[in-house]
């Protein structure tokens, strides 16, 4: 927007969000609930440093936090998510795009928040509510477009905490939750060709070479190559020590050939490096440093560069946060 006057910018800007609050009509009928759902999101926007209720309520000019209140109350929020995915893909729509998966923790005080708990974030283990988020990611731009709280077994398995979750929200894995929004995004018709996430190699894996989507997951320990005629498993710092020290081969077991690596193939990065397992899709990606390695398990179309796999996009959803 360079060259652009700032009273233009910011009226393009207001225009805009104007268009977004419309988008709420057809999910909030009564005009009371839609006019605090649109003050909502004046005061998630405003200067206030904190957004508690209160302090909302008073930037709205309300006399408390009850309206609002009831609109966060409400179970529209599966529908206002499918809301902000087709916003948003109305501006960032690509069919090279990437859907980013990941985790990310938010620090709590107490014990009530749904799915608060100690939980493993930001390097330890820590009270936190954890949630898995989806990021759509093009040469446009990027932006959430989905999101599922994670409830641990302390509050599914816990009658008394029960009765602040919906009957039909059962106990699931970080990898199945990832999983419900790649179906998600693809049953919506969500244009991607590609996923990223940290990890996901099992459940998640399996259901993108299900739906033919490229992807490159983080894997910390065992490694399969299932392509046939002779599979290769072990783990992938193991893989990735011989290969490196072999420089062009890996060899499987005594009496067979070596494993063809494609030149240990090097990116512009000089820290990253791809072993292709066989002269197929299937691969392990390498990043080095600090002489530390992290391990990603890799399948893409035969030809796909290594810079395909390593354009950084993996880190949409901090950006946003």
């Amino acid at each position: 927007m360079s060259g652009v006057a700032i009273e233009d910018l910011l009226e393009l800007w207001s225009a805009e969000l104007r268009k977004a609050k419309a988008r709420l009509g057809w999910l909030i009928d009564h005009p009371s609930v839609l006019a605090s759902a649109a003050a909502f999101l004046d005061t998630l926007l405003g200067p206030e440093r904190r957004k508690t209720g209160w302090m909302r309520a008073e930037a709205a000019g309300d006399v408390g936090p009850w309206r609002q209140q009831a609109v966060l109350g409400r179970s529209h929020w599966d529908a206002l998510r499918d809301v902000v995915r087709d916003y948003a893909l109305e501006t960032l729509a690509e069919g090279d795009a990437v859907l980013v998966i990941d985790k990310s923790g938010f620090l709590k005080q107490g014990k009530a928040s749904c799915g608060v708990a100690r939980q493993y974030t930001a390097g330890k283990i820590t009270n936190c509510q954890v949630g898995v988020f989806a990021a759509y990611v093009s040469t446009k731009g990027h932006a959430l477009i989905d999101r599922q709280l994670y409830l641990p077994k302390a509050w599914t398995d816990n009658l008394e905490r029960r009765a602040a979750v919906p009957e039909d929200v059962k106990f699931a894995t970080k990898p199945h939750l990832a999983v419900a929004m790649i179906e998600r995004a693809i049953g919506a018709g969500v244009p991607f060709s590609w996923v990223a996430a940290d990890s996901g190699v099992g459940e998640v894996e399996m259901a993108l070479r299900r739906a033919g989507k490229g992807y490159v997951l983080g894997v910390t320990a065992q490694f399969l190559s299932w392509d046939k005629p002779e599979p290769v498993s072990g783990t992938a710092e193991a893989i990735a020590a011989a290969g490196l020290a072999l420089g062009s081969a890996v060899r499987r077991r005594r009496g067979t050939p070596p494993l063809r690596l494609s030149g240990v193939g090097r990116s512009r990065c000089p820290s990253l490096l791809r072993l292709s397992l066989r002269v197929d899709e299937r691969g392990l990606l390498i990043r080095l440093s600090d002489g530390k390695m992290a391990f990603f398990s890799t399948w893409c179309p035969k030809g796909t560069p290594l810079e395909a796999l390593v354009e950084g996009r993996r880190w949409a959803i901090e950006d946003a946060f």
